[in-house]
Order: C-alpha cells, then structure tokens, then sequence
C-alpha cells in the first residue's frame, strides 16, 4: 500500500505541473479562523448567478492524498470536468477546499485499522465545516440541497462528513474510501451512491463493501457501483457516469 501511495503521489505532482493553467473560473480564497489556521479553497460560481433568481445547490468536493499541499491549485487535478458541468448544467456553487500537508479529511490515517470515528474532527474538517457556513451566509445556498463527494482521502472525509452531521447533507457519493461501520445507523436516510474499483491497491474495496452493508442492515438503501478490474482511480469512470450528476442534484434534505 505504501509503494501506491507513493506512487499516487508523485503522478499527482506531475499532473499538478501540467495542469491548473485555465482555472480562472475557479475563484482562488483562503479561510482562516481565529487562531490562525487556514485553508486555502477555490469556488466555482455558475456563469450568470444571481441571488434573486433563488437559492443554488452546493456541492463540495474532497481531493484525495496526493493533491494536499498549500498552492491551492492541486486540488483542482481531478474531477474538473465533473465540478463544471454542475455548475453549469444545475446551477451549483462548488466548493473545493485543499488539505493541508501531512493531515487527512478524516479523523483516521486511511492505514490505521481501527476507523472509528473519533470525538473532534481533524483540523482540516473542522475548518472545511466553518467554511461551509460562511459560504452560506456569502452566498444563497439551498440548506436543503448541500452535497458532498470526495476521492480515496476524500472517500473517507465524505463518509465521516455524513456521519458527523447527517442532517446536513442532501447527498453523499464517496468514492474509494472507507468510513465507521458501527454508526451506519446514523447515516441510514442520507442518499449515498458509492464507488469503487474491485482491484483496489490503494484502499480495499472492502471498506466500501463493509460500510454499504452495514448500512443496509440498518434499514437504509445506498447505492452502489463496484467496477470490475479496475484499480484505485475509480474516480475516472465514476465522474463520467451519465447519470451521476442527474442523480445527485434531484436529492433533496428530508
């Protein structure tokens, strides 16, 4: 797993120099809050928005482990296309926020065993929810139609973003990632649509599997994409799926 992670880390380096180069849609911020933490974050705000014309969707995106850093322009590598069409085909306000080096989404390190949800998020989350509200207020978001998906790092900040506030989000896809089974109860009525790759190097495809079971057996009813032979980037045909954005943007809070 650590010559992957290695691996992943240094193909996101290079797709870094490479890419970012017309992202001027995606307008460049950085939250700080009162004890001088930050976290650096572009938005992309639909062509044309306008707060009269009504509330938008929000849609947050979480990058995976080799995009973390402080140039805030690695996060943006992956899934572009995906933000872009959100935007302009249903009018959401993305909110793609940067991982700081050498801290994670989620509470627990991807190659800790025990992935129980701890009692204070990580710093990055703790920030990344702050944000959320004050783009809320900065913006007329729609609190009934707040989305959240995330790849690999980002796979298991979204399961734990959803468990940590159920109530907040409309819909969750989690892709590659992995969360804590015995609090399935907790997320049971979020709409979640999962992804994985069955030959998964990087993160078993059974942290997927456990958490989509565990959460059936609760009484909720997640979906569920696994992709045969295909290995950790199973972000790649899980973003082109035609009915993806379609399904995420037609959830709405209960």
């Amino acid at each position: 797993m650590k010559n992957t992670m290695l691996f992943l880390l240094l193909v996101a380096f290079s797709l870094t120099q490479a890419a970012c180069a017309n992202d001027a849609d995606f307008q460049s911020h950085v939250y700080a809050d009162k004890d001088g933490n930050n976290l650096p974050y572009r938005l992309l705000v639909p062509a044309g928005y306008d707060k009269a014309k009504g509330p938008s969707p929000l849609l947050i995106f979480l990058h995976g482990a080799g995009e973390r850093g402080a140039d805030n322009r690695a996060q943006l590598i992956h899934g572009k296309s995906f933000m872009r069409r959100a935007a302009a085909e249903y009018g959401c306000i993305v909110l793609v926020p940067q991982c700081p080096r050498n801290m994670t989404w989620a509470s627990r390190h991807w190659t800790e065993t025990d992935h129980g949800l701890v009692k204070e998020p990580s710093q990055p989350m703790r920030l990344l929810l702050a944000l959320i509200e004050k783009v809320q207020k900065q913006y007329r978001i729609d609190p009934d139609r707040i989305y959240v998906t995330g790849l690999s790092m980002g796979g298991y900040g979204t399961w734990e973003m959803i468990q940590r506030e159920p109530k907040r989000f409309a819909a969750a896809v989690p892709i590659c990632g992995g969360g804590d089974e015995a609090r399935a109860e907790r997320i049971k009525a979020v709409p979640i649509w999962a992804f994985h790759g069955d030959k998964d190097g990087a993160v078993p495809v059974a942290r997927t599997r456990d958490m989509i079971a565990a959460i059936k057996k609760a009484g909720g009813k997640p979906k569920y994409t696994e992709y045969p032979g295909v290995r950790h980037m199973s972000w790649v045909p899980a973003f082109k799926d035609p009915d993806l954005l379609k399904w995420i943007c037609s959830q709405k809070r209960k």
